[in-house]
């Protein structure tokens, strides 16, 4: 079994397409999983930053020579382009389609849907029957382009954890929608026992981000306690990504471990590096290959 590296360039704000996929392939990735997103001119012209000024973000409207630019940039040093990672809405087919386009010409694997948040206002059955209707529209876009579809595990939305995720995707065909598997996101909403999520997810487990994330208390004026949940570093948080590993391991998951590290330790040549190391050494004890 062969479990690979990749970057979710969300995480790498201060380096263009090249640089990326340059630190990438030093650092000994396999792949990219681009950000997709129109930067406003005004933002543009901001300091670079995760969700702003995001200097290897793929336009959701690029046409084909900005497309050839980015597989350009990830192809010349023999990195694989995995994914196309826009921020969809949930039932926005017209913009799924658009994305779908472009990932096949990019030639990734792999999108990310659009998932329902979930904030109070609206009963969730509502939510889950609208989300179900625009998975199974979507499953058809996906067969029709050769691109599979993914849902995040993600706080703050209808599918925060595995069982919640499965839910969703239950009976769709698991060669056209899965999941991407992301512990640091259940750290603030989501935990399940890994393994156990895992097992749920089957088929469907398709991707994995890794990153970490901790909690914080402060006191209220009447003296209860408020938790807080945070980014941390790739060891500093809740998530012992030792025994994540090992559970992949143990399903027999033979996919991406994409870094998303959002703590600002270090700057993103040397945070690519240090993901490397952390992975190929849990791999290693891990019983598993990593790829060349």
């Amino acid at each position: 079994m062969t479990i690979q590296l990749s970057v979710f360039t969300v995480a790498t704000p201060e380096l263009h397409p090249e640089e990326l996929a340059a630190a990438a392939r030093k650092a000994g990735l396999q792949g990219i999983e681009w950000r997709c997103k129109d930067t406003p001119a005004a933002v543009g012209q901001e300091k670079p930053s995760f969700w702003g000024n995001n200097l290897a973000t793929v336009p959701q409207s690029a046409d084909a020579g900005v497309l050839a630019r980015f597989r350009s940039a990830a192809e010349k040093e023999g990195l694989k382009s995995i994914s196309l990672t826009p921020y969809l809405q949930a039932g926005d087919l017209e913009g799924t389609e658009q994305v779908l386009a472009a990932a096949r010409e990019l030639g990734a694997d792999y999108i990310r849907l659009g998932v329902h948040g979930y904030d109070r206002s609206r009963p969730f059955g509502e939510l889950f029957g609208l989300q179900r209707i625009y998975l199974r529209e979507a499953s058809g876009l996906c067969r029709q382009y050769g691109v599979k579809g993914l849902i995040e595990t993600h706080h703050g939305t209808i599918a925060p954890s595995a069982s919640a995720a499965i839910r969703l995707c239950e009976g769709l065909d698991a060669d056209a929608v899965g999941v991407l598997y992301d512990p640091g996101n259940m750290v603030h909403e989501g935990y399940e026992n890994h393994r156990m999520g895992m097992e749920m997810l089957g088929p469907y487990l398709a991707h994995v981000h890794m990153k970490n994330a901790g909690w914080t208390s402060t006191a209220d004026a009447d003296g209860s306690v408020r938790w807080n949940s945070g980014w941390t570093g790739m060891k500093g948080g809740v998530v012992r990504w030792r025994e994540v590993v090992s559970d992949l391991v143990a399903v027999g998951y033979d996919g991406f471990i994409g870094v998303e590290d959002f703590s600002g330790q270090y700057s993103s040549p040397e945070m690519l590096e240090q993901y490397s190391r952390y992975m190929r050494e849990l791999l290693e004890t891990s019983g598993a290959a990593s790829g060349a």
